[in-house]
């Protein structure tokens, strides 16, 4: 497929993640504690009222067998599932792999806790003691400790079943520059046998009985372990956009801007005026709401609300994408909001794949790997191909 330069700075894809929603347990869930997860087949069972019919329209129910999501006979996208083949859950994984890095060694984790001689140091380096040290819902010990870390001005530090070192202040207890300046001391702390996957900002308003946390959340992951397909974008001078918290996922490498966002509706109405806008090439935004908001706290009906938003947006973003447009709607892991974990889950993602010049999709079948993404993006604009993944394009949309 010889295409012009011209020609291939005229195309755009659009990855659009929707963090956590998994659509059934990976042959190794298991290992990691997710037999049984299905997080989009179990909301679709449990949530009576649910109605996703732009899903729907786009094949999401030709996947696999869906209740409330029929199979279509012509499904406007092309069709399928990815495995995970890193060794992890994480979102730093799924993000990086989607884009052609695989993880081949697991994030540790502290399910007792971080060790002493490290909370130790990091107690020492920012001149404070610490609360917490366990893993924990971060509602739940803000909660907990939030009232003790108003008195003592002592910051709460945190992890979870994922690879993570959250620390949670009150916003008038500890400024947001110098919680951020925190998080970065942990960051260059957290080297070696210790590196975590990323390092939370969490921080958070209001008065005991009624804390609330803000959107100023920021991540400090590590640095990705070697080049994604955006590097090799960005270095043959296409713009890529990174949209949500995208950007920090890999630590601004390979993109051109980052606008950060507050929830999934301020994500897809950054997401639409770009599309309107035809400003950039590779668009990747990430919709997290799925994720934090409901799968980690089991909220099954704010779940399902919040695909029923994304599903009406999907039917309005559709229409305003032409033929040099390419839309992929995947997902970086699960994060089952019916089973008693409110951890990630080890689950397949789904794939629909969408271009408006292929009238009718095509089954795209379960693929190996997250990095079959970053292999079509590496296609569609000539780029060095990724040494993990194969490309979906022609298979989805033909010609482009």
């Amino acid at each position: 497929m010889s295409v012009s330069h011209s020609k291939l700075s005229e195309r755009r894809i659009i990855v659009l993640l929707l963090d956590g929603v998994g659509i059934g347990e990976l042959p190794d869930a298991a290992e990691y504690g997710d037999e049984g997860s299905d997080t989009l087949a179990h909301i679709c069972e449990a949530v009576e009222w649910l109605s996703l019919p732009n899903l729907e329209r786009m094949g999401m129910g030709n996947i696999k067998p869906l209740k409330r999501i029929r199979h279509v006979k012509e499904p406007l996208a092309s069709y399928g599932m990815m495995a995970e083949l890193s060794k992890s859950k994480d979102t730093l994984a799924g993000h990086w792999e989607l884009m052609g890095l695989v993880t081949e060694k697991p994030f540790p984790t502290y399910p007792k806790g971080f060790p002493s001689d490290l909370i130790s140091a990091f107690e020492r380096a920012i001149g404070r003691k610490v609360l917490g040290n366990k893993p924990a819902s971060g509602t739940v010990i803000i909660e907990e400790l939030g009232e003790l870390h108003m008195i003592t001005g002592f910051p709460i530090v945190y992890t979870s079943a994922d690879s993570v070192f959250q620390i949670a202040a009150h916003e008038e207890i500890i400024p947001i520059e110098e919680l951020y300046e925190m998080c970065r001391i942990a960051r260059r702390m957290l080297v070696g046998k210790h590196n975590v996957a990323r390092v939370i900002a969490r921080p958070f308003v209001g008065v005991p009985g009624a804390f609330q946390r803000t959107p100023r959340r920021k991540d400090f992951p590590i640095e990705p372990h070697g080049r994604t397909v955006l590097e090799e974008a960005f270095d043959a001078g296409l713009k890529v956009i990174a949209i949500g918290k995208v950007g920090e996922m890999f630590s601004m490498r390979g993109i051109s801007e980052s606008i950060p966002t507050e929830s999934n509706e301020h994500s897809l109405d950054v997401l639409r005026q770009v599309v309107r806008d035809k400003i950039g090439n590779i668009i990747f935004a990430t919709l997290v709401d799925f994720d934090t908001k409901y799968g980690h706290r089991n909220d099954v009906y704010g779940f399902a609300k919040a695909l029923m938003e994304f599903d009406e947006e999907l039917g309005r973003l559709i229409t305003q994408l032409d033929e040099s447009e390419l839309l992929i709607i995947t997902a970086d892991h699960g994060n089952d909001p019916t089973t008693q974990s409110t951890d990630h889950s080890r689950e397949y993602v789904p794939l629909l794949v969408y271009n408006p010049r292929k009238p009718h999709g095509k089954p795209l079948g379960t693929r190996k790997t997250l990095a079959d993404v970053a292999a079509t993006i590496a296609e569609a604009f000539s780029l060095p191909k990724p040494s993990v993944g194969e490309s979906f394009l022609r298979e989805a949309v033909g010609e482009f």
